[in-house]
């Protein structure tokens, strides 16, 4: 994201392309205590099964087992915390001061500190853990991280308003760009711009995932729809309802869907896709504020940062109540 504005909620939109596995429904299954503070994107250990979240001044390390919630770092301005694969390390975007980190995330300890382009705001990691690309939303950059050495590899110019990346393949980033409402390309291989999608009637758009089966992106829009893409024929293919304020968007690919946290309406959006028709299903209600999740695909749960905000006040980002943050779990049936 490139603000930290009021959190919003959690909207679920879902894409389902023959799923061999049974689809469950979701459900509110319990919260987990942690420090007040804003937040931004939250993310999915699998190495370790923990939750990270990236949380203002530090980033937050939630076990979902053990109930337990750990602040490291000092960062100014956290949005992303990313598991580096094959390591006990974070890599976290500080914003505020146009850096990234690379923290010990047992310890806590930093282990380097990388300049680069301002506002670093998402980023992606690649499969091998080897590099790490980073979205400057201001400057309109994306910085290549060589995480062997933890230095910039590379910067590609692209346009301002870069928010959520993914790879679409081994070659090709997509992100959303939330100034213009369209999907910038890059060629990683040639480290330059290839192009753009444009998304007629999707408004800012921020959240971002892929179904690399299918070959489909989501890029979640603020005027309430998601933006389906087909990224074989680099096309819209169609917009999809969801809820207001949606900022995250996570493939499940166990049941194949796209999750979408979305927040002032604080509900969980179904959009289910069976022989290439989308259908938009009833939404769960989850809770207003909670606008990012992470998704464990082994057990199914999805865990959405959330607080509680005073009303009543001119302010545009209201004061948090105190001792309100908590991480929202939701779990499937059984």
């Amino acid at each position: 994201m490139r603000r930290f504005s009021l959190p919003l909620g959690l909207t679920l939109a879902c894409l389902l392309a023959a799923p061999a596995v049974a689809d469950p429904s979701l459900h509110i299954s319990g919260s987990i205590a942690g420090p007040d503070g804003r937040w931004d994107y939250a993310s999915w250990d699998a190495a370790h099964a923990r939750v990270l979240v990236g949380h203002g001044s530090d980033v937050l390390v939630i076990d979902p087992v053990g109930g337990t919630t750990r602040a490291i770092g000092q960062i100014v301005g956290a949005h992303a915390a990313l598991a580096i694969p094959g390591t006990d390390t974070l890599l976290v975007t500080s914003g505020k001061d146009a850096s990234v980190r690379i923290l010990n995330e047992t310890s806590g300890a930093e282990l380097a500190r990388i300049a680069v382009d301002s506002d670093p705001d998402s980023a992606v990691i690649a499969p091998d853990g080897h590099t790490a690309y980073v979205m400057g939303g201001d400057s309109g950059v994306v910085t290549v991280i060589d995480l062997a050495s933890r230095t910039v590899a590379r910067r590609i110019a692209l346009k301002a308003g870069l928010e959520a990346p993914v790879l679409a393949s081994a070659n090709l980033l997509a992100v959303n760009n939330e100034e213009l409402s369209e999907v910038d390309l890059v060629d990683l291989a040639q480290g330059k711009s290839a192009g753009m999608i444009a998304l007629p009637g999707c408004k800012g758009p921020s959240g971002m995932a892929y179904a690399p089966e299918a070959q489909l992106s989501l890029s979640v829009c603020r005027n309430g729809v998601a933006a389906l893409v087909d990224m074989a024929t680099q096309r819209l293919v169609q917009l999809l309802p969801i809820g207001e304020g949606p900022d995250t968007a996570i493939w499940d690919g166990a049941h194949g869907r796209f999750l979408v946290p979305c927040g002032r309406s604080g509900t969980l959006a179904i959009i289910r896709i069976d022989h290439g028709k989308a259908t938009a299903e009833t939404p769960i209600a989850t809770e207003t504020s909670a606008r990012t999740a992470a998704y464990d695909p082994v057990s199914g749960q999805v865990f959405l940062p959330a607080a509680r905000f005073h009303t009543g006040s001119a302010d545009k980002h209201p004061p948090m109540v105190p001792g309100s943050f908590h991480l929202l779990v939701l779990s499937p049936a059984r």
